[in-house]
């Protein structure tokens, strides 16, 4: 049993606290297990009417899953506990999807990769002035999985686009007026509201809704209309070349994310383009685990993912050498060997 997940019961809601803070609460594969199994039993206890999820110390709620192994496994077993790792994890992604008891996920301080896996199928979403959002897989040759396709897919204005490319972090108040976030609450109320909740489950709506700090104006706002004429198409050559061309006009903002996207793994971002299309297509979340699994298992073993680790995390160069290095060399042949299905069974299923 890992102690870096804390499950307990307190009046009528079930408590999981990750407890990992060293790692800013990264998850394992044995984090996943400990949660999934502590929501299988709560399902079926009447004395459980809602689930809080938060962590329990520490600057992040969750700040991805545990990248050190799957490169590991990436490079010495073949991705074999790499594919095992994700497909566990997008089985509690998809059980919380599904979770016929409201959860209530506290997004107070870094929620990225994982972190977003595990806070977007919950049905309120709690950001605070401490929230900082992000899918920054571009950045090391992964790509937004964990549901991320799903979610991304239906933010609208091409904001989910944006995000998949770009890495960019949001806080609390750009994830309340994208709707990544329900509620915004100040850090220093939160104690209190979820020991309301635990007293109250039938009223969490209400208890969040109460007077809970006012968010600062969100600064995506302000660059929403670039977003959605730049990141307009599912052609990332034509995103480039809208970024060019404004950045040759003089605009600030469109040098800048030209120049970040430089920087990004050109496969991670062709991939990020396609699921995102293919996920706004799909009705059942089950079906976009699905190919996200696809994904992540061929996506494991390609050179980008080793490589991208290798430059921003492990040595901390960030001069990594994409493999193919620019987006014109990621061939739709190439796409379509990474979504391809898998044999019959290696693919993935909920629980």
């Amino acid at each position: 049993m890992t102690t870096d997940v804390l499950t307990r019961k307190h009046g009528r809601i079930g408590h999981i606290s990750l407890n990992r803070p060293k790692a800013i609460h990264a998850l394992t594969l044995e984090m996943c297990h400990a949660r999934s199994a502590a929501l299988s039993e709560w399902e079926k206890d009447d004395e459980v009417e809602a689930v809080i999820l938060d962590h329990h110390e520490g600057r992040g709620f969750c700040a991805g899953g545990d990248i050190a192994m799957l490169r590991n496994s990436a490079l010495n077993d073949g991705g074999v506990s790499g594919r095992k790792f994700f497909h566990d994890e997008y089985q509690l992604n998809h059980q919380m999807f599904t979770y016929e008891k409201p959860i209530v996920a506290f997004m107070d301080g870094i929620t990225m990769g994982g972190g977003v896996g595990i806070s977007q199928p919950a049905k309120f979403r709690v950001a605070t002035e401490n929230t900082r959002f992000a899918m920054p897989e571009s950045g090391i040759g992964l790509f937004p999985d964990v549901g991320g396709g799903w979610y991304l897919a239906r933010i609208g204005g091409r904001i989910g686009q944006f995000l998949a490319l770009t890495g960019a972090r949001l806080d609390g108040s750009e994830c309340l007026w994208t709707g990544i976030a329900t509620h915004y609450v100040e850090h220093s109320m939160l104690e209190d509201i979820k020991a309301r909740i635990a007293q109250h489950p039938d009223r969490i709506a209400g208890i969040l809704s109460e007077p809970t700090g006012t968010p600062p104006e969100a600064r995506i706002k302000a660059n929403a209309d670039k977003i959605a004429k730049h990141f307009a198409s599912d052609a990332y050559e034509d995103i480039l070349a809208s970024l060019d061309k404004a950045a040759e006009a003089g605009d600030d903002w469109a040098a800048k994310e030209r120049d970040t996207l430089g920087t990004k793994s050109p496969q991670t971002c062709k991939v990020a383009l396609r699921q995102i299309a293919h996920s706004n297509e799909l009705t059942d979340f089950a079906d976009n685990m699905a190919m996200e699994y696809r994904i992540a298992s061929r996506v494991l073993l390609r050179p980008d993912f080793a490589e991208g680790v290798r430059a921003v995390i492990v040595d901390k160069t960030n001069d990594p050498k994409w493999d193919p290095a620019t987006p014109e060399g990621v061939s739709e042949e190439l796409l379509d060997a990474i979504f391809a299905p898998l044999p019959p069974e290696e693919e993935w299923k909920p629980l």
